[in-house]
């Protein structure tokens, strides 16, 4: 039986994002105290596989994350999956607005619902837990007042709901990945996604060149971050987000250039877009650039088609 990590405790986003996933099924779930414990769990073989939450339509990316991804040993991504997230109050039985003092969330959450709580409780102490149900588990055992959580917090936890959709931007959405040690991708389905990390050498241009090696090649970027590298001061990881698979030609041109050009490439995994999130395809779409032809030795040429050749059959390279 497979085991999947999830930020815990039972009731939060993220299980509810994992348990939509086909890997779920008859799975063994583990609840971790955070999204570092998530990655760790899989990193250690605690869990065959771990779901984090990775960006959302209103706070972006989440950093934890981001920065837990190009760790080592090395994760990739295999499945995503985007959820709405709607926020209710929960409070113990009984209780009254004027018994709310102080209010609990993950710090997502608190953003999402700051400007409801400044309204309508706007003498509340306002505290900060490691996930939504974390926040409920809080009330139950008296430790705050009220919490602001998934609605399904409320059964587990035995708590009342005080007041339902109290985020301050309705429709959000939470985009939830699954990540597992390297494998062989799931096969291009023509609507994919790859994700990557990649450090380059800080000088005039030098962004702009990755991200030409992408657009020459008519691959879609979908999201560009900027992280920075833990005890090397002004340099950055970027984070980057891109339509298409490692088993395409366009795709395989594209990264094999990037590791000939950038000090450092981490991919990050090729799957499947999610539900409603479909582009125009995976493909270099007509009237794309023809890609230039590169000034790199026939050294650097060869150890990228090596590193390409170890991404697709499963490994880092």
């Amino acid at each position: 039986m497979p085991r999947l990590a999830f930020l815990g405790p039972a009731g939060t986003f993220t299980e509810q994002a994992l348990r939509l996933l086909p890997e779920a099924v008859g799975a063994e779930l583990l609840p971790c105290p955070g999204n570092p414990a998530v990655l760790a769990a899989v990193r250690e073989g605690r869990a065959d596989a771990g779901c984090v939450p990775i960006e959302n339509s209103v706070e972006g990316a989440v950093p934890p994350v981001l920065d837990g991804l190009v760790g080592d040993p090395p994760l990739v991504i295999v499945r995503e999956v985007v959820i709405p997230v709607s926020f209710v109050l929960l409070v113990r039985p009984g209780t009254r607005a004027a018994d709310i003092r102080t209010v609990s969330s993950h710090s997502h959450g608190i953003a999402q619902t700051r400007g409801w709580i400044a309204a309508n409780l706007p003498d509340a102490d306002v505290r900060t837990s490691t996930s939504t149900a974390e926040a409920a588990a809080q009330v139950a055992r008296g430790e705050v007042d009220a919490a602001a959580s998934a609605p399904v917090a409320a059964i587990e936890h035995g708590l009342e709901v005080f007041a339902e959709d109290i985020a301050d931007n309705q429709g959000a959405v939470t985009r939830f990945v699954l990540v597992a040690p390297p494998s062989a991708p799931p096969p291009p389905t023509g609507n994919d996604r790859t994700t990557l990390a990649a450090t380059t050498e800080n000088r005039p241009g030098s962004l702009l060149g990755l991200l030409t090696e992408l657009a020459v090649r008519g691959i879609d970027l979908t999201r560009i971050e900027s992280r920075p590298i833990k005890h090397r001061h002004s340099e950055y990881w970027f984070h980057l987000d891109c339509t298409g698979h490692v088993a395409e030609p366009a795709m395989g041109e594209a990264l094999a250039a990037l590791h000939r050009r950038c000090d450092e490439v981490r991919y990050l995994g090729s799957y499947p877009r999610a539900a409603g999130l479909e582009g125009n395809g995976s493909h270099r779409g007509p009237g794309a650039p023809a890609v230039p032809m590169s000034t790199a030795g026939e050294r650097e040429f060869t150890a990228a088609q090596e590193w390409l050749a170890a991404l697709r059959s499963g490994g880092q390279g």
